[in-house]
């Protein structure tokens, strides 16, 4: 396969998960917001670094503003990150790999740019915002089960599975890190039961809430919390499944060309990393360290597998 025609399909898979990842971020910021007690707009500087957008926000924006915030992260074309940008460059990207698409891909994806491009051709009202962000979520979910049920498991899919998992990734261990590091108002609260609300949150954020319950009851604990989004090899969002997936995928990839990269190496580094680990281990020797490590490290592996197989 072409490196160009890889390069596409991996990175338009990227950006369609980002587009969904930020739905469920802002969905989370306004609930934040809706239990917030001093009616302050700080729940939204935690979803802004979240989605890594806050340097980008502050350079068009003096304060922080629920309404700005979303706007800027649903639709303004400043930021390359909003769900209209992504979109748009995952519709790109399809057309320029529009080959290597079943029909079915091709249409669900460029039916979402065009409502897309009709639902946020201005600015989302309050009222309308519900709509909007489940409209996102069901037509990124609508290009996800057209792919799945309709291509080949060849290479074209593997680098469409890489591109969505290390994305996936790296939007979770984001949120985490918000959360403990930015939003606890002491390192002494770790582990407590301070904030349910704002836990609930996060989970729904990452489509986890039910599944969470599923595992561990009603027993909302930030400790359990971290150690489901992290070591959870059945949680679907989590570190250690997003990781296992691309190993795979990197392993069909290997047999495919009956070659092997440094890329491989990394990413089996990193899911060791996941495997017979504990959680208060990891807390005790500093989550925030760890999230920070594995933030760089999934990003020097996409580096990586862009060199290996000539993305450009």
């Amino acid at each position: 396969m072409l490196g160009r025609t890889a390069n596409g399909l991996f990175w338009m898979f990227r950006y369609i998960e980002r587009a969904e990842n930020t739905a469920r971020l802002i969905d989370a910021g306004v609930r934040m917001s809706l239990t917030a007690s001093n009616g302050s707009d700080d729940e939204w500087v935690s979803v802004l670094k979240s989605a890594g957008a806050e340097d980008a926000y502050r350079q068009h924006h003096e304060t922080v503003t629920g309404p700005d915030a979303i706007d800027f992260l649903l639709r303004d074309t400043a930021n390359p990150s909003s769900v209209m940008s992504v979109i748009d460059s995952a519709r790109n990207n399809a057309r320029m790999v529009r080959t290597a698409l079943t029909r079915e891909a091709w249409e669900s994806t460029n039916e979402c740019w065009i409502e897309m491009k009709h639902r946020l051709s201005r600015r989302v009202r309050d009222t309308d915002l519900p709509g909007v962000l489940d409209m996102i979520k069901q037509r990124t979910g609508l290009i996800r089960g057209a792919f799945h049920g309709t291509m080949l498991r060849n290479e074209i899919f593997n680098f469409s599975r890489i591109g969505t998992f290390i994305e996936r990734a790296d939007n979770t261990a984001r949120i985490l890190d918000v959360k403990y590091y930015l939003l606890l108002p002491a390192v002494t609260y770790v582990g407590s039961s301070l904030d349910n609300v704002q836990w609930v949150s996060i989970l729904r954020s990452v489509s986890a809430h039910r599944s969470y319950g599923w595992v561990y009851e009603s027993d909302l604990n930030p400790v359990n919390i971290a150690d489901f989004l992290i070591l959870n090899g059945r949680m679907p969002r989590s570190l250690a499944y997003c990781h296992e997936k691309i190993s795979n995928n990197l392993g069909y990839l290997a047999a495919e060309y009956s070659e092997r990269h440094p890329a491989h190496d990394t990413a089996l580094e990193i899911l060791e990393s996941f495997r017979n680990r504990d959680i208060r281990a990891i807390i005790d020797a500093g989550l925030h360290q760890f999230l920070e490590d594995f933030i760089t490290r999934n990003a020097r592996l996409g580096n990586e597998i862009a060199q290996a197989y000539r993305f450009y």
